[in-house]
């Protein structure tokens, strides 16, 4: 069984448990092709390559249309590789819907991009308090020091200072999936996904459940 699936998230709305409570779920619309199956013999690991998003075929280089023409199953915007167990059973061609794949009470970690936010300071960055508002202070949002003097007379990498916050990839782990809608290719996940809408993310099967 392949361990995860590609999808769109497509927004957020609610559904009703059965004992009346509401809950927020999130849409992922799903649907893949496998392009490729990657086997220890050739490559060194067992994987299945599947496409996501289809594409028209003269907006793809020469090597990927290759690549897409060996699988007979058109181009995609989106290549993932997934892993699982009993691999031999995906063949280039086939489609792997939502229902195949998960149902209704399992638990899920759905990575994607995070929304960009832009230049932000520290305070919004990392979620620092803040100095004192009081006093005539001036130190009201300001970082506070950032290196030592003579030695190391630099800033160490990594310190927590002002810069770019968002549009990196994010993993939300233990996310369980409410209702698989296979008619639509849907699933619906409680809670909410990284990525604006429209964005595409990668649910596989939770690691620590």
């Amino acid at each position: 069984m392949i361990e995860g699936i590609v999808g769109k998230k497509i927004g957020m709305t609610h559904v009703y448990s059965d004992d009346g409570a509401m809950v927020p779920v999130t849409v992922i619309k799903t649907g893949n092709t496998v392009v490729q199956r990657k086997t220890a013999k050739m490559d060194g690991y067992d994987a299945v390559q599947v496409g996501f998003l289809e594409k028209k075929e003269q907006r793809v280089n020469k090597p990927l249309q290759g690549h897409f023409k060996k699988a007979g199953a058109g181009a995609f915007y989106h290549l993932v590789e997934m892993k699982g167990t009993e691999l031999d059973a995906y063949q280039p061609g086939a489609v792997i819907n939502a229902a195949d794949v998960f149902k209704a009470g399992d638990w899920v970690d759905v990575s994607g991009n995070s929304k960009g936010k832009g230049f932000m300071g520290s305070m919004r960055r990392h979620n620092f308090r803040g100095g004192s508002e009081s006093h005539g202070s001036m130190h009201n949002r300001a970082p506070g020091s950032i290196g030592s003097s003579s030695d190391p007379s630099r800033v160490f990498k990594g310190m927590k200072m002002a810069g770019h916050m968002g549009a990196a990839n994010v993993t939300v782990q233990n996310l369980q999936i409410v209702s698989v809608k296979a008619e639509e290719n849907l699933l619906l996940v409680k809670g909410a996904v990284p990525g604006a809408v429209n964005a595409v993310v990668v649910i596989k099967k939770a690691l620590k459940k």
